[in-house]
Formats: structure tokens, sequence, C-alpha cells
């Protein structure tokens, strides 16, 4: 299968041609697309290349197009006319395979978008490719985007998550008037999904009551099923939660699927190399050292304990924490007893063989190295962070 992505260098573009790469080059085995020539066209790329990548394509996507002109007109020519221009010399090649194209939300000319000239543009555009549609057989695909967000979108272009995300990163100011508006927002993983569910003509089609999607297999329009409505206030929030982690340590909730986590990893991709490494607090004292690496709210704490040659370190016990801890270097002995036993139970620990042994509520600890020269390195892990206000945690030797 042979691609052509017209806006190849944008956004969206950028995006998708390096996951069409990935599968291209059996980085990316998830899909069962075999894909053999990638045609990236652009503004930067000679006209003449369009013809000759339309001749050759079995499946294009249109992502060209003009957001930020110096004057209106120029929306409808960067968007309807290039899109005309593709279409006839797809037509000249009696090439019929399918077209995608991306559109907004402000083709529909509802409501604040009704004297959109972009909208205007994009609506023509549209109208274009279904007549082409109707006039050649081919299969076309309109989908009408909202506001999208992810890595490589550009700041203080047309997006405010792009925008926010970058100054929050590097510390420039940022300007919200009002917390409450809301958008509908999609993130560009779940996009570019979708453009391999439409490769595999697995797309998601709709029909649209105003502005709101509504699934129907036959539908005019495609759609991407995930989007995610949120206000200004709560994108600017999660931000400088996000900014704050160095310090605080605290990682906040990022379930699978949230929006949390993909404006996590939105915010992550702009951060300047000063802020990629952070320096942690290590307490260190004759014993070795302590640090702590990693809080969230509700499972806990990670860090990282290093014990000198000959040192043993715990013994205490506690009512209701429990912990993991996993010996990475060097080699030791792990000790536990039941409080009002003598019992002492016995887990010879090493770097050699990884395991996870529980630290038990109502047991008594320690842990020794046993090495007389290297250092025992072990992550461990509590089930809630430490509070000095209640630290649930009592001195006795096992």
């Amino acid at each position: 299968m042979n691609i052509l992505v017209t806006g190849a260098r944008g956004f969206v573009g950028k995006n998708l041609c390096e996951a069409l790469k990935n599968i291209r080059d059996g980085k990316d085995k998830t899909r069962s697309l075999v894909i053999e020539g990638i045609y990236e066209y652009d503004i930067e790329t000679p006209e003449e290349y369009l013809a000759d990548n339309a001749k050759n394509a079995d499946f294009v996507f249109n992502l060209a197009g003009v957001n930020r002109p110096k004057e209106n007109s120029e929306f409808m020519a960067g968007n309807f006319g290039f899109a005309d221009k593709l279409l006839n010399c797809l037509k000249d090649a009696g090439n019929t395979c399918p077209v995608m194209i991306s559109s907004s939300i402000q083709a529909t000319l509802i409501g604040r978008y009704g004297e959109s000239d972009y909208g205007k543009s994009k609506q023509a555009g549209e109208e274009l490719l279904f007549e082409y549609g109707k006039n050649t057989g081919a299969r076309v695909l309109v989908y009408r985007f909202p506001n999208l967000f992810g890595k490589w979108c550009r700041p203080n272009y047309n997006s405010a998550v792009a925008t926010f995300c970058n100054n929050i990163a590097n510390d420039l100011p940022i300007q919200v008037n009002d917390r409450n508006v809301q958008l509908e927002l999609l993130y560009i993983d779940d996009l570019i999904d979708e453009m391999l569910d439409a490769l595999e003509g697995k797309e998601h089609r709709c029909n649209y009551d105003g502005l709101t999607p509504v699934f129907d297999e036959n539908g005019r329009y495609c759609v991407a099923p995930v989007t995610h409505k949120v206000t200004l206030g709560e994108i600017v929030d999660l931000l400088y939660t996000f900014v704050n982690q160095p310090k605080s340590l605290v990682v906040p909730e990022i379930p699978k699927g949230s929006f949390a986590k993909k404006l996590y990893s939105t915010f992550l991709s702009y951060l300047p190399k000063e802020k990629v490494s952070f320096p942690l607090k290590m307490n260190v004292d004759p014993r070795g050292s302590f640090t702590e690496l990693i809080k969230s709210e509700k499972c806990g704490q990670v860090s990282i304990n290093i014990s000198k040659p000959g040192i043993t370190k715990g013994q205490h016990w506690h009512n209701t924490k429990w912990e993991f801890f996993i010996v990475v270097s060097g080699k030791g002995l792990i000790q536990m007893r039941k409080i009002g036993s003598d019992e002492v139970l016995n887990f010879e620990v090493s770097g050699e063989k990884i395991e996870a042994v529980h630290m038990l509520p109502g047991y008594t600890h320690n842990i020794i190295n046993l090495s007389e020269t290297e250092d025992l390195v072990t992550v461990m892990w509590a089930n809630e962070s430490f509070d000095p206000n209640k630290p649930d945690t009592f001195f006795e030797q096992v």
C-alpha cells in the first residue's frame, strides 16, 4: 500500500507519518497493514510531485490547510483551492483510491462559527470532496476535528493547550480570561488510531446534530470516537500540578485513557533541557542513604535505600502500612518477626536474583548488608506516603 499525506510536516501530518513509518518498518506490529511507500507532501515540496504521488497512491490523507493566514482570502485558496488541485490530480490519473480530508467543527457554521471564513473554506472543501466521491465512486472520509492537542503541536498558533503546556513548562505567563470555558479536545494518539482504523476500512462514521456527532455506520461524516470535554481552569490546574512534581514528588492520578494522562504526556514534550532532569533529596548518614523518588496520593511512594557494607537498617514495625523491598544490587538478608513472637523469618536477597519481599503489618523487620565491600541497593515501595504527623512506625529490634 502506498500512502500520500499532504500537510506532512504539520502537527497531525508529522504524527501520522511517524506512525506509518513504524508500521512500514515493522516496529509496530499491532496493525495488519502492509505499507510500502509513504509520500510526504508539504508546502515546500515541489508542486510537480503532487501529480506523481497522486497517481501511485492507494490512500490519500489530505491534512494540508491554512489556519493563520495574513489575509482571510487565503483561507479559501489554501483549504478549498488545494483540495481542488489534489482531486484534479487524482482525476487526471484515473485514481479512485480512498481520500480523507481534515475539516473542522467550524465547518458547521453554527453559533460563534457562523461568520468564520476558516469554517466556510473548510465546508467548501467538504462539499467538493463529497461531490468528487459521488462522481467517481471513490470512498471519501470527511473528519471535522475539534480542538487537537499532543506532542509536536505548535504553541502560540492554534492550540490553547499547546500554548499553556509550552508556557508553563518554560516559566512563561499564560492568560485565562474565563476558567469556565469548556473545550472539546481530541488527543493526537486517539486521532492517529482513528486514521489507522480508516486505512483498514474501519473508520467511525456519524451525522451531526448541530455541533454534536451522532454515531451512524452509514453516516456522511467520519469521527474519532474518543474526545474529552474539559474547562480551561481544569487544564491549567492540572498543568501547575505537573510542573510542581519535581518538588512535591507527587504524581497526579493518571488512569488509563484519562485526559490527565494524555495532558501529562503532552506537557512533558515541552520541557526545556534544563528541566528534563531534576535533583532528589538524599538523606545521607554514616549507614548510607535514603531517597524518596515518587509519591502518589492514593498509591503510596517509591524510595531508594542504599546500605553500606555490614550495615543493618530498619528495626521497626507498622500497624497498617505495608511495603515491598526489592534488592537490585548487592547481597543482603531481610528479617521479620511478628510482634509478640520469637520466630524470625529470614530471606536472603540479591541483585543477581531480583525478587520482591513483603514487609508485613505487625511484623518488625530489618535489612542487613551481608557484603564487606559492596553497597546494598534496595527499591522500596510503601502503600502510603510518609506522614510525619502519623508515621505508623515503631522501633523494635528483630
